[in-house]
């Protein structure tokens, strides 16, 4: 079995839905932390989701608010994902958000 520690990160430069990180094949992700920054003196919302290998949509946060200029951890513990899946962002305001995620996998 190999770890592999990574990140991902995503601009959200406008208001679609868009994949923050698939899990590879073969591999088990442990997501460690999930970092909102807002960066335009706003308050725009976040929603974050997970999709499994069969395409279901489960909301893991809707609509979560911003402050203007801070920084939010999202996950209070570790958020284990399986081949496959894949983690979605959406900001309610383009231009405003940043993201970035913290991921352990195992293959």
């Amino acid at each position: 079995m190999a770890n592999v520690y990574k990140n991902a990160k995503i601009d959200l430069t406008d208001t679609d839905n868009e994949t923050l990180y698939t899990v590879p094949a073969v591999t088990t992700a442990i997501v460690k932390s999930i970092l909102v920054s807002e960066d335009a003196g706003a308050t725009p919302n976040i929603t974050v989701t997970l999709v499994n290998a069969s395409a279901a949509v489960f909301s893991l946060f809707k609509s979560k608010a911003l402050t203007a200029n801070g920084t939010l951890e999202l996950l209070s513990s570790p958020l284990v994902m399986e081949e496959s899946e894949i983690l979605k962002v959406e900001a309610s305001a383009g231009n405003q958000l940043h993201v970035v995620m913290s991921v352990l996998e195992i293959s």
